[in-house]
This record gives C-alpha cells, structure tokens and sequence, in this order.
C-alpha cells in the first residue's frame, strides 16, 4: 500500500469516530514519561489540539511528580512516599503548588498554544474547583497534606470549554480553612471527568494497560467491564499500582462516563489511536 493510500485509510477511518464524539468532553490525564520526553510532550499536546480543532472539548488534567522530586533534591529534600502517596509536609506542600500550578501548568499552556491551540491554567485552588478532605496512609499514618477529592466545582472549566479554550488543571486541591492538599492526578481526572457528564475519560501511563502477565506485553487486556474488575483482583491480574488507576476508571464509569481508557503514553499519538481508530492501543472500561 503507498503512503498516500495508507494516510487516506487513516484519515477516512478516523471519520465516525470524530462524527461520534463531535461535542462531546474527554479528560485526559497526563502524566508519567510522556511529560518527561520532549518528543512524546509535543505529540500529546498536538493530538489533544487537533481533537479540540474538530469539535471535542478536551480537558486536560496533569500531575508531575518527577518536577517534584527534582526540585526538593535541588532544595537537599528527600522525598518520602508511603503507599504509593508522596508524603507532604508544610514545606513539600508549598514546592508542589509551586512546581504544579506554576511551572508545570504555565509549561503545558504555552506548548498547547504553540501547537495552534487555547488554553487557560486551572488548579484545584481556583473558585475552589477541586475540593479535598485530609487522606491517612496505610493503617491511620499521618502523610501530611494528601488529600482525596470530594468534590468538583464545573463552572470554571464548563465556561472555558463555551469559550472554545482548553483547560489545563493542575492537580492540587483546596480544603477546609484554605488548607491546600496534594491529590493524585488519576482521582483527579476521574472526579471532573463524572461531574462534567464526559464522554471520556483517559488515563496516561507507562505501560500498554491492563495485562493478563505483566511481564508479557502481548498479554494486554483491551477491553473489560466494571463486573469484571472484583475477580480480576481476586486473581491477582489487577495488582499494586494499577489497582488506583482500576477503581479511578471504575468510579467515573459508575457515576456516567461512557468509558475510561488506560493507555500507553510512551507511544507517539497514542491519543489519536485510541480515541479514533479502529485498533485502539490501550485497556478500555465500560
């Protein structure tokens, strides 16, 4: 097949996808070596443009752990985590509203702008858009200022999506007398994904998706219902940290998401493929 016919092919395909989600809202999570690698930064943030060029209200949601960590070993910090939960004190607290809701989000706007696109930087803080309760880790330990999201104000982002812009939350939360609380980006995503009614919700990563054999790429597991999920857990096939991604993708679908994607970030365009192509590259619940 040419080149030209094999683009065609792509194109016309990509059709009733784009037909089907025209007017529709995707949260997509972004995360993980896809916001490490420049390359990989640059191809995420034009498929997220080019989805909103043809009609799709995509919100995009980040974390950014590694810019974390980098900037408390530059401050002589050790990071700490327990669980899986960056334990946060006063001082940790206030590096990750630095790194997040400026450096990291300000970064992803100007890169979505180059890219032909509009956007606007959001956090949880803003009009109280994400709004947390104090979370303990493993058996009632105190780690700080983590939070799990409780609720979500629509309004900011409902607004900037009338406007034709893209919202770019950074995954900090507000709190009881202002306390500010780190949250996880996954939850995070989940939680607006619900209260915004999308159609979408997707998950970056760094591996394919759900597996059968984590050791055997071959082995991914492209499609599975919220029924599913208990045995697969049961069976030791759902394990350490894709549980949290599991139950994040399960909550949003139980509360009306039409369906949560985990997918591999570390693929070029890996958006586009899972989202309006026939392959599709990831896990997909629903």
């Amino acid at each position: 097949m040419s080149d030209y016919k094999l683009q065609a092919d792509i194109l016309s395909q990509a059709l009733p996808y784009i037909q089907k989600l025209k007017g529709k809202t995707i949260v997509v999570k972004y995360g993980g070596n896809a916001m490490l690698n420049d390359e990989l930064k640059s191809a995420v943030m034009s498929d997220i443009v080019l989805l909103s060029l043809v009609g799709i209200n995509v919100i995009l949601v980040h974390g950014g752990g590694p810019e974390i960590t980098a900037m408390l070993d530059a401050m002589g910090k050790k990071s700490e985590f327990s669980s899986g939960q960056r334990v946060t004190d006063a001082e940790t607290i206030d590096v990750v509203q630095m790194v997040l809701c400026g450096k990291v989000n300000k970064s992803l706007c100007g890169l979505i702008s180059s890219a032909g696109g509009k956007a606007i930087g959001l956090c949880g803080l803003d009009s109280k858009l994400l709004y947390a309760k104090k979370k303990l880790g493993k058996d009632g330990a105190d780690i700080g200022f983590v939070g799990d999201v409780k609720s979500v104000n629509p309004e900011p982002i409902s607004d900037m999506l009338k406007d034709g812009y893209i919202p770019v939350v950074a995954s900090v939360a507000s709190g009881k007398n202002n306390t500010v609380y780190n949250v996880n980006a996954d939850a995070a995503a989940a939680a607006v994904a619900a209260e915004l009614h999308a159609e979408k919700l997707i998950l970056m990563t760094d591996i394919r998706g759900l597996m059968n054999d984590v050791s055997d790429e071959n082995s991914l597991i492209s499609k599975l219902n919220v029924s599913d999920v208990p045995k697969l857990k049961n069976d030791g096939i759902i394990s350490g940290g894709m549980i949290p991604k599991i139950d994040c993708c399960v909550e949003a679908v139980r509360r009306g998401v039409n369906g949560a994607h985990i997918i591999d970030g570390r693929i070029k365009h890996s958006i586009l493929i899972e989202m309006l192509s026939d392959a599709g590259i990831g896990t997909m619940i629903s």
